[in-house]
């Protein structure tokens, strides 16, 4: 009989990379992670794990049973759900990762609307970019994900994950508002501020500009957005800023061409989807979103 325990193991190390990963993750020694993959390795009757250099890796034979291990925890989860939709209240833990924009200005008033709805329920929140945070969920760190989705560049769909989308955020041309108002193909003198190059906020943004026939001159390059805005109040830079952000009289907000708008989605793992504590902690981030996006 194969322990789930160890199977679990068994796919952290598929997902994770590394023993010591691994290890680090579940608090315990990359010697005891070792251990307990080699008695699954004496359970399963074949080899699980092969050296590639100093680390190892899955064989195939250990790859097809981490697509088992996958199916079983699935099950696993949709049977939690069923059991939770019982239960008379709303409780337990659910970890969320919210990147930049969604943990100031969406996070606080989903919290506060779970606390009053649902006592019991315990929501931990980690401030985190998608590039990172996907990863998590599946290997279980979290049970949910915030995602943004520019025009243009969709997200990769896993067949493992829920994407539940709460929203469409347009985005806008932001500039000083003390100065005369230009439209964006006037802008290419101008200095920009632009999220660091390899995200897609990045990418998006890049190709608004040359769309409009200039290549930008970015001069500031920050996740934070709250920086954009500092630097576009100041009369620094110009930018390409979400609806989310809190409104700025120092600040002049234009449509761009197409009306372009990011999606924001929430994401879970599939077997879990359906918990009645992360249905809840979903509805109250699309009403907090909501909420946030018809804000003066």
């Amino acid at each position: 009989m194969l322990d789930l325990h160890r199977l679990r193991l068994l796919r952290e190390l598929k997902h994770r990379g590394t023993l010591a990963a691994v290890a680090d993750a579940l608090a315990y020694t990359p010697s005891a992670i070792s251990q307990q993959l080699s008695v699954l390795e004496a359970e399963a009757g074949v080899p699980l794990l092969e050296r590639a250099g100093r680390r190892v890796r899955l064989t195939p034979a250990a790859e097809r049973l981490v697509e088992h291990t996958e199916a079983i925890l699935e099950r696993l989860e949709q049977a939690r759900a069923d059991l939770d939709a019982s239960a008379a209240s709303i409780g337990g833990t659910v970890r969320v990762a919210a990147f930049h924009t969604t943990a100031h200005a969406v996070i606080p008033v989903a919290l506060s609307a779970l606390a009053a709805a649902h006592p019991a329920l315990r929501v931990e929140v980690t401030e985190r970019e998608p590039e990172t945070s996907l990863p998590g969920l599946i290997a279980h760190e979290f049970d949910l994900v915030l995602l943004e989705e520019y025009p243009g560049h969709p997200q990769r769909r896993r067949p493992e994950l829920d994407y539940h989308q709460l929203a469409t955020d347009p985005m806008r041309l932001a500039q000083p508002a003390s100065a005369a108002p230009l439209v964006l193909a006037d802008l290419a003198a101008r200095p920009w501020i632009m999220e660091p190059p390899g995200t897609t906020a990045r990418h998006w943004a890049t190709a608004v500009c040359r769309a409009a026939g200039f290549e930008p001159d970015v001069r500031y390059q920050s996740t934070d957005l709250f920086l954009h805005l500092r630097l576009v109040r100041t009369g620094h830079a110009v930018a390409l800023l979400p609806g989310l952000l809190p409104a700025d009289p120092a600040i002049r907000l234009s449509k761009l061409p197409g009306s372009p708008a990011r999606r924001i989605y929430a994401t879970t793992r599939r077997g879990a989807s359906q918990q009645p504590a992360l249905a809840a902690v979903r509805q109250a981030l699309a009403t907090a979103i909501q909420a946030a996006s018809s804000a003066p």
